[in-house]
């Protein structure tokens, strides 16, 4: 089953390899991983997405809380939460194909963020089955590069992860 993991760390130096060591060493998957600073400087947020049993699962959080760097974590898809990811895609709009790439785009909300005389870059967000399914709608128009940032998420409500 996949899983958010939202983290509250230190911002230090060496943080992030201790928690991707920790993935690595026990043969575990991070399928996605974004981190940045939050409000205080001093923390960051680290969300993650893995794969695995609610066993794994219980196991991975275990060993980040013993890590010292790690302030505080939550799984975020134990309840109802908020998940986006961003995605820029390059894809080759030459003659008709120009206004079929602009209709898709706007049927999937995004936004055309540069364009040349031969490619259109698009930026998109939303969870990763509406980026997917606009890449295969694209498909045939010739992507020429994909970069997404992974999942961002957020718990709904009231219910925050902070000191």
């Amino acid at each position: 089953m996949r899983r958010i993991i939202s983290i509250l760390m230190e911002n230090e130096p060496g943080a992030l390899s201790r928690v991707v060591g920790l993935f690595s060493q026990r043969n575990y998957n991070i399928e996605s991983l974004a981190v940045a600073p939050t409000e205080d400087p001093t923390l960051s947020r680290l969300t993650l997405t893995t794969e695995g049993s609610d066993k794994v699962i219980e196991q991975i959080t275990k060993q980040l809380n013993k890590l010292i760097e790690v302030v505080k974590l939550v799984d975020l898809t134990e309840g109802s939460h908020v998940e986006r990811e961003l995605m820029l895609i390059k894809l080759r709009a030459t003659g008709a194909q120009r206004a079929e790439i602009k209709r898709t785009v706007d049927i999937f909300r995004g936004q055309i963020v540069d364009v040349t005389s031969t490619v259109y870059t698009v930026q998109l967000t939303g969870d990763g089955e509406k980026l997917d399914a606009f890449i295969q709608a694209v498909g045939t128009m010739g992507v020429l590069e994909v970069v997404r940032s992974g999942v961002s998420g957020i718990a709904r409500g009231e219910k925050v992860l902070s000191l």
